[in-house]
């Protein structure tokens, strides 16, 4: 990683800036909470301002570039990026959450403090320059996760998934400690710039110990294979909206602090460690695509896709070039937009008691709620990988950055699983349009959920007509 300019004292309150604002939002919160009676709509509006803010302010740190807070977070341009997309995952929760909360009996405050802690999390570790701030951010997402997961504390799926994610999520972050901890012991730091000019000379077992349990933790939190187990159960348990941001935010975030230690650290990490990527992003991609055809719950069918996806964009990062950096950064914005809008139309089509999640629910949903059958199909081409969405160009760049990398046969194997994936997404749709269903109840879709969709949809089709006005901020980023 090349030497980046330290900054200014004032700079350093920039580097923070946006993540601050999302945590003196909540904190505000808490106290709006505590002194006032039904404060819900109050800490609603104030949570959709705080986001709000913290965006324009991460749009204005962008042009700035450099290291801060004594090189322990990174300033502008990457850290701004991702700033963004995290925030409007965000920002999309809050405004499906809404209404979805009221119809599952569980509008509670809390709910919204927790989403905002948990972004201000996934946000330190898209910024980290230092291995300290990747833990402390990856922990401070992870617990607020865990709360979201359970917050449907009356149904016995809810809790498992809460307790499954702590359970495997604790096992994850002692590895990623003690892989912190060698890798220290070796290098006598943990600040990732210094970290790459030791790497630069070689390292002894002790480092390459450290570096394989850091891959191992990050492994389990972008939920790739064979650290995926606990993915269809936590997102089938945790509430809908929880369930996209999870698997959208905090995908992300991970993401972001991987490409952050081994492209922009440690060069890829070497060959051996690209292989073993390839190799994880291969059985991801296999493995996600083979059982998501197998699945009758929709939510359970995202999740596996979930992890099929996760290992396409891993192909990005074992290319370790340029072009899969980019390309992985594209596939992070173009799949946050896409995936969250799709658990947004399953959280409207769901009712009380984890009813109609069955592909047999949406049977006739295309005629019935021309709205909703027009922005799931919207979402599913997109996940599915057909032009001109989104989702094409994002599978496109990172094959192309394999092909670049002479890893043909990732490449090869990436659009065999995305073609097979065209049956289980193209399934809703036949479903939607194709089938016959019950008149059984009109759904009641609020203006916030449908603002939200649509934004998230017009995302999917903008970013995928115009690719150049995502990838132009992907580069000189440091």
């Amino acid at each position: 990683m090349e030497n980046l300019p330290a900054v200014k004292a004032t700079s350093d309150l920039l580097s923070i800036l946006a993540v601050s604002v999302v945590v003196f939002t909540a904190l505000v919160a808490m106290l709006v909470s505590v002194f006032l009676k039904r404060s819900m709509q109050i800490i609603f509006w104030l949570g959709v301002l705080g986001i709000g803010a913290a965006i324009v302010a991460a749009c204005l740190v962008y042009p700035i570039r450099g290291v801060a807070l004594g090189g322990m977070i990174f300033l502008g341009g990457y850290a701004s990026f991702f700033d963004v997309v995290l925030l409007l995952a965000a920002g999309l929760t809050f405004l499906l959450s809404a209404d979805y909360l009221l119809r599952e009996g569980i509008s509670y405050p809390e709910f919204y403090m927790m989403i905002l802690f948990a972004v201000s999390g996934m946000m330190l570790m898209a910024s980290a320059a230092d291995l300290i701030v990747v833990f402390l951010g990856l922990e401070l997402m992870s617990v607020s996760l865990y709360v979201l997961a359970g917050f449907m504390r009356r149904r016995a799926k809810s809790i498992e998934a809460a307790l499954k994610y702590f359970l495997l999520g604790a096992f994850a972050s002692g590895f990623f400690l003690y892989g912190i901890a060698l890798v220290y012991g070796d290098t006598g730091t943990t600040n990732l710039a210094a970290i790459a000019q030791r790497h630069s000379s070689g390292g002894s077992p002790l480092f390459w110990v450290g570096v394989g349990m850091l891959v191992v933790g990050f492994s389990f939190k972008v939920a790739v294979v064979p650290f995926h187990m606990w993915v269809p159960d936590v997102y089938e348990g945790s509430p809908t909206p929880v369930s996209g941001i999870m698997s959208t935010g905090g995908k992300t975030a991970a993401f972001a602090a991987f490409l952050l230690v081994f492209l922009k650290s440690l060069n890829g990490g070497g060959e051996k460690i690209q292989v073993l990527l390839a190799i994880f992003a291969a059985l991801s991609m296999v493995t996600g695509a083979v059982i998501a055809i197998a699945q009758k719950n929709l939510k359970r069918m995202l999740a596996y896709s979930s992890i099929a996806h996760a290992g396409y964009m891993l192909t990005g990062l074992a290319a370790a070039n340029p072009l899969g950096m980019s390309g992985v950064m594209y596939y992070l914005t173009a799949y946050t937009l896409m995936n969250i809008g799709a658990f947004g139309v399953v959280s409207i089509v769901e009712r009380v008691e984890e009813k109609h999640l069955e592909y047999s629910d949406y049977a006739g949903l295309g005629f019935q709620h021309p709205f909703l059958g027009v922005l799931m199909s919207i979402f599913l081409f997109s996940l599915s990988g057909v032009p001109p969405f989104a989702g094409f160009f994002g599978k496109y760049y990172v094959f192309a950055a394999a092909v670049d990398a002479h890893m043909t046969w990732l490449a090869i194997i990436g659009v065999l699983a995305s073609v097979i994936s065209v049956y289980y997404y193209l399934r809703v749709v036949v479903y939607m349009y194709f089938r016959e269903g019950s008149e059984e109840g009109k759904l009641q879709i609020s203006m916030l959920g449908g603002v939200a969709l649509v934004i998230a949809a017009v995302g999917v089709i903008a970013i995928g007509i115009f690719p150049s006005s995502v990838l132009s901020f992907t580069t000189h980023l440091f």
